[in-house]
């Protein structure tokens, strides 16, 4: 015969029961007094300092996206087009197929009160510049896809870290009791390289993981209550939980284990009535729904996430992490583009660019840019030279790339750090990605590290041992 306890910790007896409680009109608040809780973990806290900004939105184009063919103007590049890279000492690509210098596909003119230059690639993006602070300077430590998008996403190259949004749920909370805190849009076509470990909340405490949303159908499957299930059933199984809640209290008070479960399943039920609300973007108007891309095919589907990740935000989620590529797949659905750099970002920034752009404009027409941080990054870079002499392609490159924010507290129009005459490696200011989470923190008023959890007798934190706030993109 199963114990009170094995019966409440099994999941499909507690998740039903609990959910069954606030159906019929039960208090979840009930039944948290009844496990005697302690403080919810999902409860805003305190910041270490003013913040500029109180949310983000995090965009990851997985695959790797060519930083000379999109913000990193260079003409040496074009004026070099075809030649042998000299001066650069021993030359090291991932795949050992070491090319030519390859002048990039599109166009590059300068845009906004700013004159960035960007590429014809991104006609979109483009017009929104003066909002953009670009860091043209990042270095990656890891050429490969699996390590390199572990450590943009975590700071490790492994896997068992934290990410960055079970990082900010963990020191920041919730704004909202009926959604979770770190929200996961993945790209419908695949998962990234690493799949969930992305958004896992590694050693700190499980409900701070990404909670991953379809954008089609069921937005989490199996979060409604079946139909066939009666609600005098439910009512029955209600009370009988109710009686061995409190004969189990009188025995055990403080039952911190219980009390987390109890939590994760009352949390559940508010998103019964919640995500299927936020989710229900048919509504928006329709010049809002064409902004985002959601009328031409090619940008539905990433548009609809853009879209919803601005509702998310609207609804109080702390951190919406949005995919842009998968991690495999031939034709490639990501941007690695390694046969032909041409072929493959065109085909990635058509379902891109337009979303994005609307994504700015929208948070700003709204007044929502003002503390809302959008963050743009990819793994690594690409190659100058091509992938294998007389080819059309680009090598994984982690030496040098761009990376962008937009957003409060910082100098929008602002163009920090600087690759080399061909976007090889970095002439000033590199930033590492240890710089990359420090700053974004600063951003959210967090101290990177005093922002820890003793694990293994270490004081882990997002940043390591390193990690220095980029002070030169920081609005005076």
């Amino acid at each position: 015969m199963s114990t009170r306890r094995q019966f409440l910790l099994d999941p499909a007896n507690l998740g039903s029961i609990v959910l069954a409680w606030l159906a019929a009109g039960g208090s979840g608040q009930d039944i948290a007094r009844a496990a005697a809780a302690n403080t919810s973990p999902y409860a805003p806290k305190p910041t270490h300092f003013a913040p500029k900004v109180k949310r983000i939105i995090q965009i990851f184009c997985a695959g790797g996206v060519s930083h000379v063919d999109t913000f990193d103007y260079k003409p040496e590049l074009i004026r070099s087009d075809g030649k042998a890279m000299t001066g650069k000492g021993e030359v090291d690509t991932f795949f050992g197929k070491p090319g030519n210098l390859m002048k990039s596909p599109w166009a590059f003119r300068q845009y906004g009160q700013s004159g960035k230059w960007v590429s014809d690639l991104l006609p979109n993006l483009a017009q929104r510049v003066d909002d953009i602070t670009f860091i043209h300077s990042m270095v990656a430590q890891s050429s490969n896809h699996t390590p390199a998008t572990f450590q943009m996403n975590t700071g490790f190259q492994r896997n068992g870290f934290p990410c960055m949004g079970a990082w900010l749920s963990f020191g920041l909370g919730s704004e909202n009791d009926n959604l979770p805190a770190f929200i996961v849009l993945p790209d419908p076509r695949q998962l990234p390289a690493g799949g969930a470990i992305n958004w896992t909340s590694g050693f700190l405490p499980a409900v701070h993981q990404g909670v991953a949303f379809r954008t089609k159908g069921e937005a989490i499957v199996d979060l409604e209550t079946p139909s066939v299930i009666e609600p005098s059933r439910r009512a029955s199984e209600m009370e009988f939980v109710k009686r061995r809640n409190e004969e189990h209290l009188a025995k055990h008070p403080g039952d911190s284990l219980l009390d987390a479960r109890i939590r994760a399943y009352e949390l559940a039920a508010r998103m019964q009535l919640s995500v299927p609300e936020v989710t229900s973007i048919d509504k928006e108007p329709q010049h809002i729904r064409s902004l985002y891309g959601l009328d031409a095919p090619v940008t539905e589907d990433f548009g609809r996430n853009c879209l919803l990740a601005r509702r998310l935000l609207e609804k109080g989620v702390r951190f919406v992490q949005l995919f842009h590529g998968g991690a495999f797949g031939s034709p490639r659905i990501n941007w690695d583009g390694h046969e032909n750099i041409a072929e493959n970002h065109k085909k990635q920034a058509a379902s891109l660019d337009k979303p994005l752009a609307g994504l700015l404009t929208d948070l700003k027409q709204r007044g929502m840019l003002r503390d809302t941080l959008v963050v743009f990054n990819t793994e690594f870079g690409r190659t100058p030279i091509t992938q294998g002499v007389d080819e059309k392609g680009r090598d994984h490159h982690p030496n040098v790339f761009t990376c962008w924010l937009a957003g409060g507290g910082l100098t929008p129009g602002l163009a920090y750090g600087a690759s080399d005459e061909i976007g090889w490696g970095v002439a000033a200011n590199p930033v590492t990605i240890y710089d990359f989470h420090a700053t974004i923190l600063h951003l959210l008023g967090m101290d990177h590290k005093r922002l820890n959890y003793y694990h293994n007798g270490v004081r882990r934190r997002l940043t390591d041992v390193h990690g220095q706030v980029i002070d030169g993109i920081l609005r005076g």
